[in-house]
């Protein structure tokens, strides 16, 4: 079985629709696709409608923002029932922030480049009006304006971590979202920890920690890790009894990644499928 965990829609920061996903998915013979944009669950219906019609196995989850004494933290959550009330919130607050985050980066930036909330605005808009906004939509009206050529220079320069324009947003402590996702049923995977060019990642010791809060896996085969990473994060979660996954963590054409880039095991699949609330959706046999 082919088996990708980790993808983005217009929901939040992707390029292409919930059901383009799914579409694209049956097109990477993929037999599972996970559904896991930024904070939000807004797009599962529509996934789960295409998972339907093509055939192929869905996982519905999200990626959701976390911090964790200095790093930011990505945290996969699989199979959780989406009405639970404590989550529902604390996802509305990282929303809610993440909105007044892009207005203040946006407001910089306008001081020496021809950029507007409103061009923002018009480019989450043309992504099926995405739900969770991020530095990807302000990249991609820089490159509207012509200021860059596409989302990585933007990433590269204006908008990257802890640069002139950047501005922090509130992320759910990591062990906090752990117990949150544990208790709405679902199934805790740190996204690409060992991707130290992104920034800070977490040291060994914080696994402990965080595999005590209940964390269930991590992401270890990703584009973002070297061979170094790999052997770390897979010696981590022999010690610590963690699922291993892999994933493309594809965004369609906002990044390089591809479908099917990297994979993960069907036990580990079936072992989170255990562990959830609300099951995979599987194509009838």
């Amino acid at each position: 079985m082919r088996i990708d965990l980790h993808a983005h829609t217009t929901a939040s920061d992707g390029t292409v629709s919930p059901a383009d996903l799914v579409a694209q998915a049956c097109d990477a013979e993929l037999d599972v696709v996970a559904i896991t944009d930024h904070d939000t669950t807004v797009g599962w219906g529509e996934a789960a409608e295409a998972a339907r019609r093509c055939g192929t196995g869905l996982v519905r989850g999200m990626e959701m923002s976390t911090w964790y004494r200095g790093c930011s933290v990505h945290l996969l959550c699989y199979l959780h029932r989406p009405d639970d009330p404590a989550l529902a919130a604390e996802l509305v607050t990282i929303r809610d922030d993440r909105v007044g985050r892009v207005r203040a980066m946006v407001a910089k930036l306008a001081q020496d480049y021809p950029i507007t909330w409103e061009d923002v605005v018009a480019q989450a808009a043309g992504a099926a009006g995405a739900r969770t906004l991020g530095r990807p939509h302000i990249a991609d009206a820089l490159v509207a304006k012509g200021v860059v050529a596409d989302r990585a220079e933007a990433f590269a320069d204006l908008i990257r971590s802890g640069g002139r324009y950047y501005v922090n947003h509130y992320c759910t402590p990591t062990e906090q979202a752990i117990t949150l996702v544990r208790a709405a049923g679902g199934v805790p995977v740190l996204a690409h920890p060992g991707a130290a060019a992104r920034g800070a990642i977490l040291p060994d010791e914080a696994f402990d920690a965080l595999a005590a809060a209940g964390l269930a896996g991590l992401e270890v085969h990703h584009r973002d890790h070297d061979a170094a990473q790999v052997a770390r994060l897979t010696a981590l979660a022999a010690r610590l009894d963690l699922l291993v996954t892999g994933s493309s963590d594809f965004h369609g054409a906002g990044k390089p990644n591809r479908l099917g880039e990297h994979l993960t095991e069907p036990d580990v699949l079936d072992a989170i499928a255990s562990q959830g609330a609300t099951g995979v959706l599987r194509p009838a046999s």
